[in-house]
């Protein structure tokens, strides 16, 4: 695994005090961390421990009680997820969601819709030059992804019924067909047999490498996170407990006793 740094002095990601409470439980309290331009970043943590909830802040579900957040400097924190994502930050989640009625082409292409461009229903009636040329590079777009992603020889294959590792890929390569610059993978690896984690985990530092894309991934697959991430983050019972490289954090005494076991 190679180290993946920016010269950027903002950060692509930054949470600063962030707490989230359901009533009178604190779900998140004072999550405080940054994630730079080219750094591929695990989130781990026992269940409960406040992943879900972390994420869903971060991509606008849910907002924050208190604490802010920072996308390249500009903050985001009640944005709607809509707004997020035209921003450069998009998500997948861990329950697979594709377009089953779509085709594994249509699903990708169905991500670049909401750019509109070319001149809208005015262009489309007449058919402006703009358009067709906005269509053409949709599609030359979409070719470089489903190849990117292994995806090209069945491109015109159906959504419905796909193999888990083959859905995860359209998941992932929906999400890249705006070259998304903070993107959040939730569970990656779940379902994958070793062959599709190991080809899942390529991909995604491909991505981090060529585009200086951020990523946050949430996996219960510690040796996928400590073998594939520059650093990692723990959270215990909504709260960072250790922050740094996989050996670092392997090696923490707080870490082995609260999450990955107790010592010897």
């Amino acid at each position: 695994m190679g180290s993946s740094q920016s010269n950027s002095s903002i950060d692509a990601l930054q949470l600063a005090s962030v707490g989230v409470r359901f009533g009178g439980i604190s779900a998140l309290s004072d999550v405080s961390f940054t994630i730079p331009a080219g750094q591929l970043c695990g989130l781990i943590g026992a269940n409960g421990a406040g992943k879900t909830t972390l994420f869903d802040v971060i991509s606008g579900i849910r907002t924050p009680n208190s604490g802010t957040i920072h996308l390249h400097g500009k903050e985001i924190t009640r944005w709607s997820p809509h707004k997020r994502a035209r921003a450069g930050l998009r998500r997948t989640f861990q329950r697979v969601q594709v377009f089953s009625w779509l085709s594994i082409e249509e699903n990708l292409l169905a991500a670049s819709e909401w750019k509109g461009g070319g001149g809208g229903v005015i262009a489309d009636l007449v058919a402006a030059p703009s358009r067709a040329r906005y269509e053409r590079q949709r599609r030359e777009k979409a070719d470089q992804v489903l190849e990117q992603c292994g995806l090209s020889d069945i491109r015109s294959r159906s959504a419905a019924g796909l193999p888990i590792g083959t859905a995860r890929l359209v998941e992932l390569g929906r999400a890249l067909m705006d070259d998304p610059s903070v993107l959040l993978l939730d569970e990656p690896a779940s379902g994958l047999d070793s062959a599709e984690s190991e080809r899942f985990g390529d991909l995604v530092q491909q991505v981090v490498d060529e585009h200086d894309t951020a990523v946050l991934l949430v996996e219960h697959d510690v040796g996928f996170v400590m073998e594939r991430c520059h650093r990692v983050v723990v959270l215990n019972l909504g709260q960072v407990l250790a922050d740094g490289s996989p050996q670092e954090v392997r090696d923490d005494p707080l870490v082995l006793d609260a999450y990955l076991g107790a010592r010897p």
